[in-house]
């Protein structure tokens, strides 16, 4: 190929926003976007065999087709994608990349005739549109479990009180009251539900009212001083006294604060201590101004550090069965993460086994920040 057709094609594929690669007849590059350079690196990407860069068998047979159909099969079709036709194949493939795996559509297609014989191959990542549907699916699975578990036993208990314990006074009391708790985390699961809906539904659009955050968190402190109080609980505040305002939604910041204090007396009441604190930051370098941080410190048993990263994930549990207990919903952290993102702050979480742990809000000062 002329060295015009190189610089024709080479400028043809920059006008493309996925990484596109062009060959010749003899299947070795003639050209590369700036967005295939990023992805498959390696150093000069011209004048090279194509299978020396991507290396996937259905891929590399996909352009042997294109570039001769008579020596060549035509890929088999994928029910999902068109039918190989007229030049072009599209195909899914998982190929290793920029030290990745990458879940890519790549479509294949003859170069146009005067560029001379050739062929394109542009790489479509499909990994975060995967991501989200394995997401989703998971989501409907552990949504499904959580509310099949007390559906089960409700069913159970009901089938047993219409036969073997239909007389027994005291056996139906303790069913009665099991029925009743597993309608209760029924019920928590699908106001927790509605709540991370609303809250994911509004992430995009930033608060813009302002909160008394030091008068937000004596509040929350006094709604919970008998939970406090029954488990034995000693509550220590620093900086909560006066007033501060910051952006804020008063109803979301009240269940942050609320979720967090909530589980530091669940899981850190072996301490028997509860610390709330609110402290300026001059410069948060992540927020790019001042802010205000919000420290709730519990003395209990800790987090392994191996947990830490997932604790925001919805339905994720270091402890099922003591959480399930508890009355935990496994998304109680997840609300949390989606109301301080619109907030545009950060949560910070420390732990160490044995030491209990530490869970950090920090908010900016003021709306242009963050």
């Amino acid at each position: 190929m002329s060295q015009d057709a190189q610089r024709r094609a080479s400028d043809l594929l920059e006008g493309v926003p996925v990484p596109m690669l062009a060959v010749d007849g003899k299947a070795r590059t003639i050209g590369a976007n700036r967005a295939a350079v990023a992805l498959f690196g390696g150093g000069d990407l011209l004048n090279r065999p194509f299978v020396t860069i991507l290396r996937h068998p259905a891929v590399v047979a996909a352009v042997d087709w294109v570039l001769e159909p008579d020596r060549h099969p035509a890929p088999t079709p994928d029910p999902s994608l068109p039918v190989p036709t007229d030049g072009v194949a599209i195909l899914n493939a998982v190929i290793v990349a920029d030290g990745r795996d990458i879940a890519a559509e790549i479509t294949v297609a003859r170069l146009p005739s005067p560029l001379g014989r050739g062929a394109t191959i542009a790489v479509l990542d499909r990994s975060e549109t995967e991501e989200a549907e394995q997401m989703r699916r998971d989501f409907v699975a552990n949504v499904s479990h959580e509310l099949k578990t007390p559906l089960t036993a409700m069913i159970g208990f009901i089938e047993t009180l219409r036969g073997p314990a239909r007389d027994d006074a005291k056996a139906r009391d303790r069913f009665l009251d099991i029925m009743e708790r597993e309608a209760a985390r029924m019920n928590r699961l699908v106001s927790d539900l509605l709540s991370l809906s609303r809250v994911q539904a509004e992430e995009r659009r930033r608060p813009s009212a302002q909160v008394d955050l030091p008068l937000l968190l004596r509040g929350v402190l006094a709604t919970m001083d008998n939970a406090a109080r029954a488990a034995g609980i000693t509550v220590e505040t620093d900086g909560l006294a006066g007033s501060q305002r910051v952006p804020g939604d008063p109803d979301q910041l009240v269940q942050v604060f609320q979720n967090l204090i909530e589980n530091a007396l669940k899981y850190g009441a072996s301490g028997g201590y509860l610390g709330v604190s609110l402290r300026r930051i001059d410069h948060e370098p992540l927020l790019r101004g001042p802010a205000w941080a919000v420290e709730i410190r519990d003395r209990g048993e800790g987090i392994e550090g191996m947990h830490l990263p997932r604790l925001t994930e919805r339905f994720y549990r270091v402890d099922t069965h003591r959480s399930r207990a508890q009355g935990g919903t496994g998304l109680g952290l997840a609300i949390v993460k989606h109301i301080v993102n619109r907030h545009r702050g950060r949560l910070r979480i420390d732990s160490t086994r044995g030491k209990g742990s530490t869970f950090t809000v920090i908010l900016p000062e003021s709306a242009s920040r963050g």
